[in-house]
């Protein structure tokens, strides 16, 4: 028994050499858009004339959004134990615990990865004050007392260069991500420190929306594969703190709850299920525009099934959504094309396609860490495509939505922030990664998560 466990463990150190092959070029293509954006800068961000910012201000640690500068903080030790003990005892404990026990424990070790990530930079740097900037939904909050009114007005105040123009942020999604705080808010959770901590819990869930999702259209025994890397997935970094984190919480849950219902295992609650997944969905897509991707998916779960029944509730639910957005006097279309006019407002104007529509796959492969690459050769091919394999079709969903959102020109950078909520599912794909590997490339992901908030102040 001894030996067996020692080759077990001596075996959870072997990649195979398809997977090495994968991570080798993503990293060469990481390595690529960082050496062209420092021996190119004047390219990959040009100066904005009368707006003071300098090429280091959006270029310095391009593909990335940030700057360099090695750091520890409090939250270090946090980091390094959770991300240690993951990678020593996480295949064992999601192979052994209980299934309920286990996702409760996600949850925790994905909220402690997460904040111990965020507070590197210092609690009230990297924490408590990441939302209260003046392009933030914060700086907004406390001049909203109408909520109707904000409604009915919101999208005139998208265009920048108003006297009430909204904030960036703001200005740069639908009303529901401001209205989300402004409830916080009046909840007398208002401030920096609820905002964040929303943020997090929420978005950390997303680690358990991917697992139960998986255990609906594959079954339990395989979804145990993808807990160690969903808790301790790079893009942590990003989930603590923005916005966005909150926004792959809700819209996770939305693909999670549409899966459990498509399964039909309880009849009973299919439809309640399935209801309730329009309704995160729908709510989704009134926080951020982008995530009508979402929608892709959805309906790859759908496919994965074989069932349609539950389109119908599910598309009921968020129509209800919908509904009242616009009987309160937001019209998402008229939002959505203010919206493009305030992008090219931005900094937008001066990042050239020609570098980021592939250096943003980059920041992805950043986010997303190199066991990804590593196992899509495992994952997404023309034969598992044909079978509708289930874990394939969200995977291609989530290339497809990363896809489309990168030819829109409407992701120029930041998109290690912007499509977090593709990312996780991207992250259902290591669970093609075998016994014999596992921990290789969990640190793999530990080791460039510590990197790059060790070695890097990112702005988010």
């Amino acid at each position: 028994m001894r030996s067996s466990r020692g080759l077990a463990v001596r075996r959870g150190w072997i990649p195979r050499v398809p997977e090495l092959v994968g991570a080798v070029l993503a990293a060469a293509l990481v390595v690529a858009a960082v050496v062209v954006a420092r021996r190119r800068n004047e390219v990959v961000t040009p100066l904005l004339d009368g707006m003071g910012f300098t090429f280091d201000d959006f270029a310095a640690l391009a593909p990335l959004f940030g700057q360099w500068g090695a750091h520890v903080g409090p939250g270090t030790p946090v980091a390094v134990v959770v991300g240690v003990l993951v990678v020593i005892a996480g295949p064992s404990v999601a192979s052994r615990l209980s299934w309920w026990p286990l996702m409760a424990s996600a949850w925790a070790a994905s909220l402690v990865w997460i904040v111990g990530l965020a507070a590197v930079d210092g609690w009230q740097q990297g924490f408590v004050d990441r939302l209260t900037s003046r392009d933030e939904y914060l700086s907004e909050v406390g001049g909203i007392d109408d909520i109707g009114a904000m409604l009915r007005g919101f999208s005139d105040r998208i265009v920048d260069g108003q006297a009430d123009s909204w904030a960036t942020h703001v200005s740069g999604h639908p009303p529901g991500a401001i209205l989300t705080f402004v409830w916080l808010d009046r909840l007398g959770l208002g401030g920096g420190a609820a905002a964040a901590w929303l943020c997090v819990i929420v978005g950390s869930s997303a680690a358990v929306a991917t697992a139960v999702a998986v255990a609906a259209l594959v079954g339990r025994d395989r979804a145990r594969r993808l807990v160690p890397f969903a808790v301790v997935a790079p893009s942590a970094i990003w989930i603590g703190v923005s916005a966005d984190g909150f926004f792959t919480g809700v819209s996770a849950w939305g693909v999670a709850l549409l899966a459990v219902a498509a399964a039909g295992r309880s009849p009973r609650h299919d439809a309640a299920a399935a209801a309730a997944a329009g309704v995160l969905l729908g709510f989704s897509v009134y926080l951020n525009y982008g995530l009508t991707l979402m929608a892709l998916p959805a309906v790859a779960v759908l496919i994965a099934s074989r069932r349609v029944r539950p389109l119908i509730p599910a598309v009921g639910g968020a129509l209800v959504v919908a509904a009242v957005f616009t009987a309160s006097g937001f019209w998402w279309f008229d939002g959505y094309v203010a919206v493009q006019e305030r992008y090219w407002q931005g900094i937008a104007s001066a990042r050239p396609f020609q570098y980021w529509s592939w250096a943003n796959i980059a920041a992805l492969v950043c986010a997303v860490g190199l066991a990804v690459p590593a196992a899509l050769s495992r994952v997404v091919s023309l034969p598992r495509l044909r079978r509708a394999e289930p874990v394939t079709l969200l995977v291609a969903a989530a290339l497809l939505a990363v896809a489309f959102a990168d030819l829109s020109r409407l992701s120029k950078a930041e998109t290690e922030r912007i499509w977090l909520p593709f990312q996780v599912w991207l992250t259902v794909a290591t669970v093609s990664i075998g016994d014999r590997a596992v921990r290789f490339w969990l640190t793999a992901q530990v080791a460039l998560a510590l990197a790059i908030n060790h070695l890097t102040y990112t702005n988010w």
